[in-house]
């Protein structure tokens, strides 16, 4: 347990703690642990409350991060929550899965001189003290007579009910599954996620009078206009991005070989983790290997490690420098003995007599110049093929939208690869009262990202139904906190 920081240790975070590697390679129970009372005191201890306000700018949903932590200092832990709640409706998700380091705390004045104060712990450590204390705090608005549709109920989703419920609308979220949530529950493993805290939050926002419609399919069930004619005044789209992309290389639809979309979702949401209590087992081999260099390639890597593979190994075609995941989750993947093999780009893969994969050939590659994304163009070697023994792969190359949305709605302009196109500034696509964000309009990102994205559109919404100017503030009732 950390102590009070004194002046020496000023500059330092207060570590939180986590289960050993050996223990947790074994076991879906959550990784990092998360403050302590006195730790959580301590490390808010650090923040200097500066006016410039930094770490706000770097927060995609404009969390007043200075007032919540002045909160925390003072064991107003209400107060706290409040005002995190003002804009974050998913606080106990942001706190485990944002990627702090490269927004709000990558502001943060402290990280001149030392380590930044760590933002997204007291974020969680907030978000859990309300969870556990069972005090959530919400007050139904009165409802205005204007009623919106939401389709998806992943971040982006949540996000756009909740801020309109606070501002007194209906607000019905349909979900294509049978869960709520999108890919904090289908794509996020337990250990980094913990389920009960996803349906916490979910259960919040249906405190504020959210309707939620699970098993309900938009674009089958009903098509987006038919919901506009059949009384709703508004419709935001945020159905993420669930198509799962291949290599189109030689053996790749052989036996053994997962999408990473297909594998996390057969994880995740058919809770094989816990087979045989849930009887939906997924076969895993000895030798796995992950093809991706992204936290959803790590998540894969490190469930199938605690699914009982002897060996995993992350096949990535850049180097360490490039790699678009987290820092932490690269480290807590090789601190579980995961291997990653940088600079390797898979060929073909390689069958036996039937028809499972057993092994896979990759080519070394070497860095270029920059291409498109910003990230030096990795380039094949010639004659370097190798033949690598596996006998799973899972393929975790990114995804892209779901293409049901699109292909029903008429006139709704999309860009390439199924994005639906928007205003980026509102959210609108090309069809009047119709709005979109997350993963469908951007391309896969973040899950702060989507809620960013949600708000956005949520204000445009508001400003539309009721005839306000874009300068016109938006707050929501003082009754709903």
């Amino acid at each position: 347990m950390s102590p009070v920081n004194t002046p020496k240790s000023r500059w330092q975070a207060v570590q939180a703690a986590k289960q050993e590697p050996q223990t947790r390679a074994k076991n879906f129970g959550e990784v990092l642990k998360g403050y302590t009372e006195e730790q959580a005191l301590a490390e808010a201890s650090r923040c200097l409350n500066c006016p410039t306000s930094k770490c706000v700018l770097g927060c995609p949903v404009g969390v007043d991060i200075p007032s919540f932590i002045k909160s925390l200092k003072n064991k107003d832990y209400s107060k706290a929550i409040t005002k995190i709640r003002e804009k974050n409706s998913l606080p106990a998700i942001c706190g485990r899965v944002c990627p702090q380091e490269e927004q709000c705390q990558k502001n943060c004045i402290m990280g001149r001189k030392g380590s930044p104060v760590s933002i997204g712990l007291l974020e969680r450590f907030v978000a859990d003290l309300e969870l556990e204390k069972g005090k959530r705090s919400t007050q139904k608005v009165p409802l205005n007579g204007k009623r919106v549709a939401v389709v998806g109920a992943g971040p982006a989703g949540l996000t756009v009910a909740a801020d309109l419920a606070k501002l007194g609308y209906k607000v019905v979220v349909y979900e294509a599954l049978h869960v709520a949530g999108g890919v904090l529950v289908y794509g996020i493993p337990e250990f980094r996620l913990p389920k009960h805290i996803v349906q916490a939050e979910v259960d919040y926002i249906k405190s504020l009078g959210v309707e939620l419609q699970t098993d309900s399919l938009i674009g089958r069930l009903f098509t987006v206009q038919e919901l506009l004619v059949n009384g709703f005044d508004s419709v935001f789209i945020g159905t993420g991005a669930g198509l799962p992309k291949f290599m189109g290389i030689p053996g790749e639809n052989l036996c053994g070989i997962y999408s990473a979309n297909e594998f996390l979702i057969r994880v995740n949401l058919m809770k094989s983790y816990q087979f045989p209590n849930y009887k939906t087992p997924i076969r895993i081999g000895k030798k796995v290997a992950v093809i991706g260099g992204g936290n959803v390639a790590l998540d894969s890597a490190r469930c199938a490690l605690r699914l009982g593979a002897e060996s995993v190994t992350i096949v990535y075609r850049r180097s360490r420098d490039e790699m678009p995941a987290r820092e932490d989750e690269i480290s807590n993947a090789e601190e579980e003995a995961i291997r990653i093999k940088y600079l390797a780009c898979p060929t073909r893969f390689i069958a036996d007599d039937k028809g499972q994969v057993k092994g896979m050939e990759y080519v070394t590659m070497k860095l270029s110049e920059p291409d498109a994304s910003g990230r030096s163009k990795p380039i094949p070697i010639k004659g370097s093929e190798t033949i690598m023994d596996v006998d799973t792969v899972i393929v975790a190359i990114g995804r892209t939208p779901n293409p049901i949305i699109q292909s029903t709605t008429e006139g709704l302009k999309t860009l390439i690869g199924g994005i639906i196109e928007i205003d980026r500034k509102t959210g609108q696509t090309s069809l009047e009262a119709v709005y979109a964000g997350g993963d469908i309009a951007t391309g896969e990102a973040t899950v702060i990202s989507a809620m960013g994205s949600g708000k956005i559109a949520a204000q445009s919404i508001h400003r539309l139904l009721s005839n306000r100017k874009q300068e016109a503030p938006l707050t929501p009732s003082a009754t709903a906190t």
